[in-house]
């Protein structure tokens, strides 16, 4: 394969998704430091709201989006994508954010990449439970684990139709920007019922950065890649996601990582290198 198709399928690829996963990953850092009065949902319902917002409001062709694409399946990617937010979130306050980040992010490239790629989906997948669980820490809580599992569902789900859209000729931008206004226009209920009076201070700065890098900014990125990149390998590439995670961690907040989750790391990072090639 030329120079040049290898540039142009890693550009607008994986190269996309694993910079979006870089931005993901910042997530818990960066929420950790939201006041103490912020329930966890509202902190993901937030981000979700103001970013779904920007993402609509930004985007060219959501109205040719909303008029000529199926309406079902825009509602359902809006329903799924505010679902993830919703569930996830809870998930981790329940069951702890290595048990809810493993099974979220591993359910949905084991349900849609399993057939396609087994052996570098399983690698991947394994890779990221140890990095995640190699600590030894895991609390495991039966209703935080079903919320985590609704919520790689719900991922799976809005990958899959959000790369259907785009395959139908219709541009990312303006699918991903429909889906996540809808997102949006959905959750804020949420929000509301849950609070916004922490949003004021560092509460602000957590918004800001949730809202723009994490969900604006990362969902262009993640959009762009399914243009080129199927559902399947692009949400095992989002495995990268607890890898980011766990450095930043390591710089950031001054964590220890035991030397099995760095051998899951570098497990992790070998399937990754694998399914961009």
């Amino acid at each position: 394969m030329s120079s040049p198709v290898v540039h142009a399928r890693l550009t607008h690829g994986p190269l996309p998704i694993l910079a979006a996963c870089f931005l993901w990953g910042t997530t818990g850092t960066v929420s950790s430091l939201a006041p103490a009065s912020a329930p966890a949902s509202a902190v993901g319902a937030a981000g979700l709201v103001v970013g779904g917002c920007l993402l609509f409001l930004t985007a060219r062709g959501t109205r040719d989006v909303l008029h000529t694409a199926d309406w079902r399946l825009l509602a359902l990617g809006a329903l799924t994508v505010a679902g993830y937010a919703l569930a996830f979130y809870p998930a981790v306050a329940r069951t702890g954010v290595a048990v809810a980040t493993t099974v979220a992010l591993a359910t949905a490239p084991i349900v849609l990449g399993l057939k396609s790629r087994p052996l570098t989906t399983l690698t991947a997948v394994a890779g990221c439970a140890i990095l995640v669980l190699g600590g030894g820490e895991a609390h495991v809580d039966l209703v935080g684990v079903a919320l985590a599992l609704v919520a790689g569902l719900s991922y799976a789900a809005y990958s899959v139709i959000c790369a259907h859209l785009i395959g139908l000729g219709h541009p990312s931008r303006a699918v991903v920007g429909t889906v996540f206004g809808g997102a949006s226009v959905l959750t804020l209920p949420v929000l509301l019922v849950l609070g916004v009076g922490w949003i004021s201070g560092p509460g602000i700065a957590v918004v800001v950065h949730l809202s723009v890098f994490t969900t604006f900014l990362a969902y262009l990125l993640f959009g762009r890649g399914l243009r080129h990149t199927g559902a399947a390998a692009a949400t095992t590439l989002t495995l990268a996601e607890p890898a980011v995670a766990a450095v930043l961690g390591v710089l950031v907040l001054h964590e220890r990582l035991p030397l099995v989750s760095w051998c899951g790391m570098g497990v992790l990072a070998l399937a990754l290198v694998a399914l961009a090639r």
